[in-house]
């Protein structure tokens, strides 16, 4: 079975014409920039490199060898700073094709958004579908109940510094103003002097950061993604889908869509592994977050106020805001005589303008003027919107008013959810102490001034604001009844609402999970709980340690039995169970497309609720965009929707059943191979000089520490997230496909596998999955990283299992080639890998050195600047990291 992809020349025949042009216009660009830097002559260096890497992946293999050696001749020739030049080259222009092929992405989303039907994967056309099935009543119900609870992490996944992301944010958009058609000549030439000038400010920007971010940093860089775009698009998402469904009704009905994101966070919270975020860093996180969200609040309330003109006599008002406005008089009459000033016999407008100077003293914690919650809020737009439909202004009622509602109703005063989460060993230490009395350690004084954080953020915002601690590596219930008497104990009896959360990361941990969920149950808090929140509980899965644990494949299994015992579990006990997905943005830690995931979960576990962590990198390429963002919620939204119909529920647990016992082959194989590699002798010592995890250490991209030690000196040492990026990094990938083609093997039976492709949607995800891994894992390359560990017995089973896993997914997907399927990913990894090679021929010439070789600390200190280079372009180049 041929494994190899389709040649260059025709990827690049299949590229769209306009992004063609556009990345041909800004390789030139790049070009101009470089000669005018170093001169025609580092320009020259960077084609030989460029044209080299190309030959290399010639289909006759002996011409494709002589280009590689020929290729890392080349690039060991050149001193160092020469090597960090040609990197620089490199990681520029992967950061201009990703803004190219971003804005294309966009720029095919508005084309495609242009029929009457519902576009395909939207909230809209899954409700349509859902009606189609079950009735109006029945699609309206699912969709009442629908919750999306996107969770932004700061786990170091994002490689690029904070200046860098914003300098291609402004080539993108002078891109954008570049596709205007109205653009006369003189516009163009000024916009192309523009972008030249970026891009040499692009190339002049350091590619590393000089320090690592600190907690609040990481805080304000998630804030741009509200900022510029969630703010904005979630409304807009909601208008979409209710326009859909009220049809020409639309705009003047109340909505039948309600506000169902709810946007949460770690970034402040998570401590767990990270000793630079406490409770005070935790405090002045939700203090951010509110001071952005009552920002923007504040300035649609004021916009929407000045806009509302209507009148008392075309518009009267009824009692209620007639109620407001004395009230307001009574309590405020300075204010309220400017407002009523500026806005005569305009009743509606005047509230609004109150409302937003009510809002501008919240956030300066003006007590006499400040809105007491949200919900305070709420209440006087509604009654608003009320007093506007009940005097025939309908369309004004349900219109601009209405986006300003959702956006309350989503955002709060708080802006997302502050979610805390520490290590259940930590909880343990703290317990000990203070039950055996005498000086408390700082650690356990720590963990103490955390609810009583959390306590003063729920006095200001309301319980929604910071209510759920997630506890790491729950073993038994144990560690669940800790936290409340850790509370208890800090808070010496006073009330706080909190909704301790069991995360299950290992699989012991998984099989277990049922079991420790019965006992929790019992415990008083949780029953106190459960009596409050009409029988809402949660329960967290983590997808990076369980597949660091057992493999890929052997991991997925064990989380799909895992959510449907947990589901089974929840239905016994009448608990309306929603279960949080800790997925990382890489294939070996819960990545890929999360509507496709959505559809494959365990019937019962999705129930109208989806909750995921978004980290890293998947921030900025999900969200960063307002287009994009809106596509994202609609594709994962409408999953869930659909997820939670007998339909769907029916076929995944028919084919779950039907093909339980292939699975059952398919995991035993799959993990015995993966235990055989990672738990060999020697393995975390191959692994560090393999690959560069211990350089990945130094790299500043996060507040957390890589590694729970200080020395790697078993897998368990080390984190899921430099685990998973030092092998995409040394091209092997390993963590997104090792044990699957013995898994399949060991089955054997070609056409029992192609029918569980064909039927069964877990296991079809996974393998795409694999696929789309394996597309971005090169042999060649790999082999040259491998034998710098001087282990051939383990390098070479990495190398069989790569080739047994390339040879059996394609036998079962029917595929000549990798990614024949998705034209537009599997060209994207064609046009990419040769250049992405000359990274890590670069990469590879500082490590043979650094890891042989007897070098000055000076010598040495830059060949590591290389290295962390060449990271963050193959970073970019393979738009993945952790």
């Amino acid at each position: 079975m041929p494994t190899t992809q389709p040649t260059r020349a025709l990827a690049r025949f299949e590229v769209p014409a306009p992004l063609r042009a556009d990345v041909r216009l800004l390789g030139e660009l790049l070009g101009t920039v470089l000669k005018e830097y170093g001169g025609l002559a580092l320009l020259d260096d960077v084609e030989r490199l460029r044209e080299l890497t190309i030959a290399a992946h010639h289909d006759d293999p002996v011409r494709a060898e002589e280009a590689a050696e020929a290729s890392e001749r080349l690039v060991s020739d050149w001193d160092v700073e020469r090597a960090e030049n040609v990197a620089r080259a490199f990681t520029c222009y992967f950061h201009l094709t990703n803004l190219a092929e971003e804005y294309h992405r966009v720029r095919a989303l508005r084309d495609y958004d242009t029929a009457d039907a519902p576009v395909r994967d939207s909230v809209a056309a899954a409700v349509a579908e859902v009606t189609a099935q079950y009735g109006e009543d029945q699609a309206l119900t699912l969709l009442s109940g629908l919750e999306f609870r996107p969770v932004l992490t700061a786990h170091p996944t994002e490689a690029r510094r904070r200046a860098v992301a914003s300098a291609i944010r402004r080539i993108s958009m002078l891109l954008a103003d570049r596709d205007d058609p109205r653009l006369g000549a003189g516009e163009r030439a000024e916009i192309r002097r523009r972008m030249l000038e970026e891009i040499d400010l692009l190339w002049r920007t350091s590619q590393i950061r000089t320090t690592k971010p600190g907690p609040l940093d990481e805080v304000r860089t998630a804030m741009t993604v509200f900022d510029d775009t969630l703010f904005q698009v979630l409304p807009q998402v909601y208008r979409q889908l209710d326009d859909r469904i009220a049809g020409e009704q639309a705009g003047t009905q109340p909505p039948k869509v309600p506000a169902f994101v709810r946007l949460g966070s770690w970034i402040g919270g998570d401590r767990d592994g990270n000793p630079f975020v406490t409770a005070a860093f935790t405090q002045k996180a939700m203090a951010i977050q509110a001071d952005h969200v009552l920002r923007a609040l504040e300035r649609v309330c004021e916009r929407v106020g000045r806009a509302l003109t209507a009148d008392a006599e075309t518009t009267p008002p009824d009692p209620g805001v007639r109620r407001l406005l004395a009230d307001a008089r009574a309590a405020y009459p300075d204010l309220s005589e400017d407002v009523a000033s500026r806005s005569p016999g305009e009743p509606h407008r005047q509230v609004l303008l109150l409302a937003a100077r009510k809002l501008s003293a919240t956030r300066q914690r003006n007590a006499d003027f400040a809105y007491g919650n949200a919900g305070e809020l709420l209440a006087d737009l509604r009654t608003v919107q009320s007093s506007l439909a009940a005097a025939g202004a309908r369309r004004l009622a349900y219109g601009e008013l209405q986006h300003l509602i959702w956006q309350v109703e989503t955002f709060g005063f708080h802006l997302a959810e502050l979610e805390v989460r520490q290590h259940s060993k930590v909880h343990a230490r703290a317990l000990a102490e203070l039950l055996t009395g005498g000086e408390l350690s700082p650690e356990t004084e720590e963990v103490l001034a955390v609810f009583r954080v959390i306590a003063q953020i729920q006095q200001r915002f309301g319980p929604d604001a910071c209510r759920r601690y997630i506890v790491s590596f729950t073993q038994s219930s144990q560690d669940l009844a800790a936290v409340y008497e850790l509370a208890d104990r800090a808070l010496d009896g006073r009330p706080i609402s909190l909704d301790v959360v069991p995360l299950f990361e290992t699989e012991d941990d998984l099989r277990h999970s049922v079991g420790i969920l019965d006992e929790a149950i019992q415990q008083e808090p949780v029953r106190r709980r459960l009596e409050e929140t009409e029988r809402r509980y949660e329960v967290m899965l983590g997808y990076s340690d369980s597949a660091k644990d057992a493999g890929p494949l052997s991991a997925t299994l064990a989380l799909y039995d895992a959510q449907a015992a947990i589901a089974g579990w929840a239905d016994r006990h009448s608990i309306r169970l929603t279960l949080f997905h800790g997925r990382g943005g890489a294939l070996g830690r819960g990545g890929g497309p999360a509507n496709r995931a959505v559809l494959a979960q365990a019937p019962g576990s999705v129930s109208g609720r989806f909750k995921l962590t978004e980290q890293g990198e998947v921030i900025f390429a999900r969200y960063g965009d307002p287009t994009i963002a809106r596509r994202h919620i609609e594709q994962v939204a409408a999953a869930t929707l659909l997820a939670s119909t007998p339909t769907v529920e029916k076929r995944i647990a028919g084919a779950a059943e039907r093909f339980a016992g292939l699975a059952r082959t398919m995991d035993d194989a799959a993990r015995t191979a993966y235990h055989r590699l990672v738990r060999s002798e020697g393995f975390a010592d191959w692994f560090a000089r393999v690959t560069p995890v211990e350089e990945l250490g130094q790299l500043p991209i996060g507040s957390r520490p890589a590694r729970r030690g200080l020395a790697i000196s078993s897998l368990e040492d080390l984190r899921a997230i430099p685990w998973v990026f030092a092998w995409t990094q040394a091209r092997v990938n390993l963590t997104g496909w090792f044990g699957v083609g013995s898994g399949l093997e060991a089955v054997g039976d070609l056409d029992a596998l192609r029918e569980a492709y064909a039927q069964w949607p877990l296991f079809a995800v996974t393998l795409d999955n694999v696929e789309m891994s394996l597309a971005k894992t090169d042999a060649r390359i790999a082999r040259r990283y491998l034998e710098l560990g001087n282990r051939p017995d383990l390098a070479a089973q990495v190398l069989e299992e790569h080739a047994r896993t390339s040879h059996w997914v394609l036998a079962v997907a029917g595929h000549e080639r990798l990614l024949e399927h998705r034209r537009v990913l599997g060209r994207a990894v064609d046009l990419r890998n040769p250049y992405v090679d000359a990274l890590s021929y670069l990469q590879l010439r500082a490590f043979r050195a650094l890891r042989t070789e007897r070098l000055s600390e000076g010598d040495a200190e830059r060949l590591r600047r290389l290295v962390l280079l060449t990271v963050n372009g193959i970073a970019a180049g393979l738009q993945n990291t952790g």
